[in-house]
């Protein structure tokens, strides 16, 4: 079909009483995603009804600009309700976000991804890592190849960790030519595409409902115009179109440990052993350790939205820190949920009550690039050389 004007949209509502009703709505299902690990249709459905799977669409398709302050407390809100939705709608607006930035897509085929996101859940993912290869943040070629065809390119590999596999209007498939120079980039597959198996290898501690699956891409078939390769020298570019995004898909994490605590207080304040006859929030040392949790939050925050802030008003010092920015975030979030559990003890560890899915949940904010040691090492050779003083300016 001819794809004509993309029309504007009402902006998705953002505002905190929008997003206290979403994340409601994602908790009231949690647990039963949880438990089931199926696809959670219904929270990615009232997630586009909220106009959220929009978000990051560029002007030129009838989208708006959008901070990632915006972004982060928009992820934070989302991860508080059910970190599963929340990561597979991040994926999905990072995605328009980047094509908003640098446009890879065939411009055609980008305005009815960007039409069709008004009317339906359009989820998008960039499909990167490989059994054997592991994450192309530690470097290296994919064993996924793609071939010229007469009419377009053919392509053909596994993936691992294919987040939202089973629900994938299209597949961002990094691949490589088997060229002796190969190019490099994502092949952008349609989700409904003959060869496309999805291989059910997700039973995970946390994000249980993320669908991320292996995939299996048999002799796929796209346009030309769906891959747009580039030698390997060049593939870093790809990089910046996400800069600093990574620092707001963490705010799925800290609404993660913002819902542990807020279960933490509520089991304070209802808890009253007989042998106390009151309940045990008013005791000194629930009431350090809330103060404990607090604290690790604030922190976790304030490092999240003072860089999200500084990247927002265009501060070349900020880009650099995002990494340790995203070590740090994330210790102060794994450490809040800690020490509620810890305080709890067998009933933060039960399934009867959310906590334990938190706790199993905010692990997985270790595993996003990059991980803890890329970013130590990244740092400290930064401080360390003498070639670049300013990394130690504030």
């Amino acid at each position: 079909m001819t794809a004509g004007p993309v029309t504007a949209e009402q902006p998705a509502d953002t505002s905190e009483a929008a997003l206290e009703r979403l994340t409601s709505a994602l908790a009231a299902n949690a647990e039963r995603y949880d438990r089931t690990a199926e696809f959670p249709w219904d929270s990615i459905r009232a997630v586009h009804d909220a106009g959220i799977l929009t978000l990051g669409i560029g002007a030129r398709y009838g989208g708006r600009d959008i901070s990632l302050t915006e972004v982060a407390r928009v992820m934070q809100a989302l991860g508080r309700g059910d970190p599963s939705v929340a990561l597979l709608t991040a994926m999905t607006v990072f995605q328009h976000i980047g094509e908003a930035r640098t446009p890879t897509w065939p411009q055609e085929l980008y305005r009815k991804v960007a039409d069709e996101s008004r009317q339906r859940p359009v989820l998008l993912n960039a499909v990167r890592a490989e059994p054997e290869w592991g994450a192309p943040a530690r470097g290296g070629l994919p064993a996924t190849k793609v071939r010229r065809t007469a009419d377009g390119w053919r392509l053909n590999g596994r993936k691992s960790y294919g987040t939202g596999s089973e629900g994938l209007a299209y597949h961002l498939v990094w691949a490589a030519t088997e060229d002796d120079e190969p190019l490099v980039g994502h092949v952008i597959v349609p989700g409904d595409s003959r060869g496309i198996e999805v291989i059910k290898t997700w039973d995970h501690l946390g994000l249980r409902a993320s669908s991320t699956h292996d995939i299996v891409y048999t002799d796929v078939d796209v346009p030309f115009e769906n891959f747009p390769g580039v030698p390997v020298a060049e593939a870093g570019q790809d990089i910046a179109r996400y800069t600093g995004v990574g620092v707001s898909l963490m705010a799925l994490y800290v609404g993660v440990a913002r819902a542990a605590q807020e279960f933490f207080v509520r089991f304070a304040n209802e808890r009253v052993p007989t042998s106390l006859g009151r309940p045990i929030a008013t005791t000194e040392r629930i009431q350090t350790i809330a103060g404990e949790i607090e604290a690790q939050l604030v922190q976790a925050e304030e490092v999240l939205y003072g860089l999200a802030a500084r990247i927002d008003a265009g501060d070349e010092r900020a880009l650099p820190r995002a990494a340790v920015a995203k070590l740090l975030i994330t210790r102060s979030a794994v450490t809040a949920v800690q020490t509620a559990v810890t305080a709890l003890g067998n009933p933060a560890l039960t399934r009867n009550n959310p906590l334990e899915r938190h706790f199993r949940d905010i692990q997985c904010c270790r595993i996003h690039p990059p991980q803890d040691d890329a970013a130590l090492i990244a740092a400290g050779r930064r401080t360390l050389s003498p070639l670049l003083p300013e990394g130690n300016a504030l």
